[in-house]
């Protein structure tokens, strides 16, 4: 990793760098992929702060003559123009999460540590490597960096490329370096927050029964949450297993009322055979049943949503990606702009390094094998004779 880039050094938003014809020297050595990684884990960049390490790669990829590179906003894309029959899109997210006490990367046991380790700068290393010493790929290769992939879809990065630059981003198909362990993980889940809001009578705590408390009213409702059973859906052999979650609960007026409003929000992650509104109804009939009186205003309201994506590995780039990986595809159980992709007519799949179980954990951590293992099958993928 060299030294950051003062962002006065980079060029302004939209602003483009003209590809140049590739040298005449040999591909640059690869990289370490562990102190590459560690390098990016020590340099921060939790969502809605990544003005600064958009510059560093902006300045790193801005290196390679055969790349175009430009930054639109906090985002950085980076493409050949070699008039290849095919392109690929190879993208990563900037941001991390906030940290657990791990903001400072150690490597230990052949692996990186820190936040972000995991998801997903062990994924922006490798596309980093690859940019650096791909410099005749077979296939087109956009190399697409974003910013507020953490947040939600409205302050997407990759959805600000669209909106602003959709040439920058077509393609036909797309591989999102989501940590995957190194095995192809098909389509997403969809994803919805709903509110349920229930009502209630204030009256002195001395004396309840003049009144009727709506936090005590959620008690049926958690059960019903801790006992669901979600459908498994089976799509071209990938098993989508929904859930459904409380995430937040908010009440109470003051330390000696009886409560007259409660809020109960939670998380439901469904199979793509269904859109937000359906998924959103089958999940409110199932959860608030009987339980929702009109007199007190009960409502269930809609926070955000998203639709998933199903399985498309048909095309012949993804088709050869599950090859090479040496495994069967499996779902990706949760939310990645997998979806933005497939909304736009391009067929993507997640491929990356790192346990996605690791994904925000406070011990999250990538290992050596698995960064090396992403590189070789994306470099041979881009590489081989289409």
């Amino acid at each position: 990793m060299t030294a950051p880039v003062p962002p006065s050094s980079v060029p302004a938003a939209t602003a483009s760098t003209p590809a140049k014809s590739p040298p005449s020297s040999a591909k640059s050595p690869a990289a370490d992929l562990v102190q590459a990684t560690a390098a990016l884990v020590s340099f921060p960049s939790v969502s809605r702060q990544e003005s600064a390490i958009a510059a560093l790669v902006a300045g790193e990829l801005s290196e390679h003559p055969w790349l175009e590179v430009t930054r639109v906003g906090d985002n950085v894309v980076a493409r050949t123009v070699l008039g290849r029959e095919k392109r690929l899109l190879v993208a990563g997210h900037l941001d991390t999460v906030p940290p657990a006490g791990n903001d400072t990367a150690r490597i230990e046991d052949d692996a990186v540590w820190g936040v972000g380790a995991c998801d997903m700068k062990g994924g922006v290393a490798v596309i980093l490597d690859l940019a650096a010493t791909c410099e005749e790929p077979t296939v087109d290769v956009t190399w697409c960096l974003y910013a507020r992939e953490e947040l939600t879809r409205a302050e997407n990065g990759l959805g600000e490329l669209w909106a602003s630059r959709p040439d920058l981003l077509r393609a036909d198909a797309a591989v999102l370096c989501e940590p995957t362990d190194a095995r192809v993980e098909a389509g997403c889940q969809g994803t919805l927050r709903a509110e349920i809001h229930l009502g209630g009578v204030r009256a002195h705590t001395a004396r309840p029964f003049a009144g009727r408390n709506a936090i005590h009213r959620l008690g049926p409702l958690l059960e019903r949450l801790s006992s669901w059973k979600g459908r498994t859906v089976e799509l071209d052999g990938c098993a989508y297993v929904e859930q459904l979650q409380a995430v937040f609960v908010s009440g109470g007026v003051a330390g000696n009322v009886v409560p007259d409003e409660a809020v109960l929000t939670v998380n439901h992650r469904f199979a793509p055979d269904r859109d937000v509104a359906t998924a959103a109804e089958e999940a409110t009939r199932a959860l608030t049943e009987g339980l929702l009186e009109e007199e007190l205003e009960d409502r269930v309201v809609l926070v955000d949503g998203a639709d998933g994506a199903p399985p498309e590995l048909g095309h012949p780039l993804l088709a050869a990606l599950v090859e090479r990986s040496g495994y069967p595809p499996r779902a990706k159980l949760g939310w990645t702009d997998v979806a933005t992709m497939w909304a736009h007519g391009i067929p993507a799949t997640n491929f990356g390094p790192g346990d996605p179980l690791l994904a925000h954990h406070p011990s999250e951590h990538v290992r050596r094998a698995s960064l090396e293992r992403v590189r070789e099958v994306l470099g041979a993928l881009v590489t081989s004779t289409w």
